[in-house]
């Protein structure tokens, strides 16, 4: 073998890995807070713990088709910057973003439940929200200035997934059967055209 063959092997096998299909879309989960931020936190179950459960069941649900692939902004309890998080998400120029957060009332036990949307100033970011509310059911959209929201270029949502203080919502998003549930709608919603 001549070494001719040897440099061309591996600059073919680095061109053909870094191929990516044409129309292949990328849509960033951001699970949020993680490492020392908690999120909202209820006898030992944290926000943190639960979104990335959940975002993980996402990109796990992907890996069976070709269409799309999930990008995580954390895929481990570690804690980035929504600074750092939205140069990412700038950089990947996806077609949407998810934000996964749980939310958190004063009282105790919150007589409060379900879910919420958070939308940027957009009609593509309202019009995700409004898919994702039809789909979890009837909820409250609103346009918020969250810095995960102010500052991605792609349209994006946060979206609060129920209340931790709520032992419902709390029992069905720490469960295996709620996770999957949830990760599944999501997985519907984008693959709607």
């Amino acid at each position: 073998m001549n070494v001719k063959n040897l440099l061309i092997v591996p600059i073919f096998a680095a061109a053909f890995l870094s191929f990516s299909p044409i129309g292949k879309k990328i849509i960033v989960i951001d699970a949020g807070h993680g490492g020392n931020d908690m999120g909202a936190s209820y006898e030992g179950v944290s926000e943190k713990q639960i979104v990335l459960a959940i975002a993980s069941k996402i990109k796990q649900a992907n890996k069976t088709q070709d269409d799309y692939e999930i990008i995580l902004t954390r895929d481990s309890d570690t804690y980035s910057t929504l600074a750092n998080r939205t140069a990412l998400i700038n950089k990947l120029n996806p077609e949407m973003v998810i934000s996964l957060h749980i939310n958190r009332s004063p009282a105790l036990e919150s007589a409060l439940k379900g879910h919420e949307i958070f939308t940027q100033n957009t009609d593509a970011s309202k019009s995700l929200a409004a898919k994702i509310s039809k789909k979890f059911g009837e909820c409250s959209i609103e346009e918020k200035n969250l810095h995960i929201l102010r500052e991605s270029k792609s349209p994006a949502v946060l979206v609060e997934l129920g209340f931790i203080n709520n032992t419902e919502d709390r029992d069905y998003l720490t469960s295996e059967t709620g996770q999957k549930e949830v990760a599944q709608k999501f997985i519907e919603i984008i693959n709607e055209k």
